[in-house]
C-alpha cells in the first residue's frame, strides 16, 4: 500500500464515531486524519494495530482508550479518561487533559503538553506519562507500576496509597497522599527522566531539576496501629 493510499481523511461532521472506529478496527496499517471531532466521545478507542491517527480538534471522553500499538495525536484538548487502560503505543495531547488521564494503563506512552486534571495516572499499571504542565489532586492514586513525569506542579494527595510507580515532579507538590514520600534523586533517575522527556519531545527542561516520590511501603500489610494512615 502506498503512502497516498494509506492516508484516510474522515470528517466527523459527516461520519459517525462508530463508523470511524469500525474502519480503524478493520485496518492493519495506515494513517487517518480526523476533522471536526467536536468533543465526541471514544474517538479511536480500542485500536489494536500500528495505525497513526491525527485528530484535528478537541476530543471527548475516553479518546484512545484501550489503545494497543497505535499512535493517536489530539491537536486540541481531551476529555475524561484519555488513553484509559492503554496497553501500548503512544497517545499525545497538544492541549489539556481532563480527569483520569491514563487511568489503569498498562503500557505505552501518554504525553500531555498542557495540564492534566485530577487523578492523572490513577491505578496506572506500567504506563509512562509525561505532563508538560501541572496535574491535579490525587494523581497517581493507587499507582502500581510505571512512571509519571510532571514538569509543572502537583495538586493535593499526590501518590495516595502508592505501590511501586515512580513519580517525578519539577514544581511544587500541594501535599503527599498516604504512604507517599519524597526520595533521593540519584543519577540513574536523572537518566530515566531525561529519556522520558526525550521520548515526549521535550528538550528544554533540565532532568536534574525534578524531585522523586515513591512508596514508603507501610500500607502493604494492614496493621490496626496504622489505621489512621488510611483516613
Amino acid at each position: 500500500m502506498s503512502a497516498i493510499e494509506s492516508l484516510h481523511d474522515t470528517d466527523l461532521a459527516q461520519t459517525s464515531v462508530r463508523e470511524l472506529n469500525q474502519a480503524l478496527h478493520a485496518a492493519s496499517a495506515g494513517r487517518w486524519q480526523v476533522a471536526n471531532p467536536g468533543g465526541r466521545h471514544a474517538i479511536a478507542a480500542g485500536l489494536t494495530a500500528p495505525l497513526e491517527v491525527e485528530i484535528d480538534g478537541h476530543a471527548g471522553y475516553y479518546c484512545a482508550g484501550m489503545n494497543q500499538l497505535a499512535t493517536v495525536r489530539v491537536h486540541g484538548n481531551a476529555g475524561v479518561g484519555v488513553a484509559e487502560n492503554m496497553m501500548s503505543g503512544r497517545v499525545e495531547v497538544d492541549g489539556d487533559a481532563s480527569q483520569s488521564a491514563g487511568a489503569t494503563a498498562h503500557g505505552g506512552l501518554l504525553v500531555v503538553h498542557g495540564n492534566a486534571s485530577a487523578r492523572c495516572g490513577i491505578s496506572m499499571k506500567g504506563v509512562d506519562i509525561v505532563v508538560r504542565g501541572s496535574v491535579g489532586h490525587l494523581s497517581a492514586f493507587m499507582a502500581q507500576t510505571g512512571r509519571l513525569v510532571v514538569c509543572g506542579d502537583a495538586g493535593d494527595s499526590l501518590g495516595d496509597s502508592l505501590y511501586e510507580a515512580r513519580l517525578y515532579v519539577r514544581g511544587s507538590v500541594a501535599s503527599l497522599g498516604a504512604d507517599c514520600v519524597e526520595k533521593d534523586l540519584r543519577e540513574e533517575h536523572v537518566t530515566e527522566i531525561a529519556a522520558l522527556l526525550t521520548a515526549a519531545g521535550i528538550d528544554d527542561v533540565d532532568p536534574a531539576t525534578f524531585r522523586r516520590y515513591g512508596s514508603a511501603r507501610r500500607l502493604y500489610t494492614f496493621d490496626v496501629d496504622d489505621a489512621g494512615s488510611f483516613a
